[in-house]
């Protein structure tokens, strides 16, 4: 009988968590950098709105946005796929959305477009996938960055 494989996932270091803190503080008080925006989604085993600063990536093919995890199969992303939806917040500016995860075989598209201009902040979590990577290595990196579409219900 084999194991399981145990999905992708980079923990980030101090240094990243502390930044993470910073960026996700910023958000909540009106300041995006680039786009970013702090996602709250609820804990699957807690109940409680769990915060981290995420980069809503909209798609220039079918404008639609999406959330990418950059650093794998983290705890936002299983929290995800049990809520189903959970909110983006910029300051006042709070949008209720609900999320379906991307089959890796659409995501080509999706995580090159995110690199294109996420990449220099995200890059050392690819294993050397980058923007301009083949298409081959784009869908092998697939499975380890999972995607969201999300679908904005309502503005407050």
């Amino acid at each position: 009988m084999s194991a399981t494989p145990t999905p992708y996932y980079l923990e980030g270091s101090r240094l990243n968590v502390r930044l993470n803190s910073v960026i996700g503080w910023l958000a909540r008080h009106g300041v995006s950098l680039m786009g970013s925006a702090e996602l709250s989604v609820r804990g699957r085993k807690s109940g409680k709105m769990q915060r981290i600063p995420v980069n809503p990536y909209t798609n220039d093919g079918d404008k639609g946005q999406y959330l990418v995890s950059a650093r794998g199969h983290s705890q936002w992303v299983r929290n995800m796929r049990v809520a189903g939806g959970g909110q983006l917040r910029v300051g006042r500016k709070v949008r209720e959305f609900t999320a379906v995860e991307v089959p890796d075989a659409e995501k080509l598209p999706l995580l090159r477009g995110y690199l294109k201009k996420w990449g220099w902040e995200v890059d050392q979590y690819f294993q050397g996938v980058t923007a301009d990577s083949s298409d081959a290595e784009i869908l092998a990196a697939a499975p380890d960055h999972p995607v969201f579409r999300i679908t904005v219900q309502r503005t407050r």
